[in-house]
């Protein structure tokens, strides 16, 4: 089984950090769960990128299970770059902006 290597980008880091500090805030487990769920998404991303159909050219996208989250992603080659982590309430759009 071929492993891809993941990188997160920096606005995908920040959001992710933004959206831990908001349940943190409401609650540290929530918190924590959210980064245990998030966790699961990327190591799914890491051995299987590809069952995740394209949503716009080369985009794809893998939902949370627990959480209104959707991680989007570009797998090239060996390798997935994490865009964007958004809360499923926001413009659909903002996923665009890469």
């Amino acid at each position: 089984m071929m492993k891809f290597t993941v990188r997160i980008r920096p606005r995908a880091e920040e959001d992710i950090r933004e959206a831990r500090d908001w349940y943190d805030r409401i609650r540290p487990e929530l918190g924590r769960r959210f980064g245990e769920e998030l966790d699961a998404v990327i190591g799914s991303l890491s051995t299987y990128p590809l069952i995740y159909a394209p949503i716009h050219d080369d985009i794809r996208r893998a939902m949370t299970r627990r959480f209104p989250y959707a991680v989007y992603f570009v797998a090239e080659g060996n390798r997935v770059s994490i865009l964007r982590v958004l809360h499923q309430a926001r413009d659909p759009r903002e996923w665009r902006r890469r």
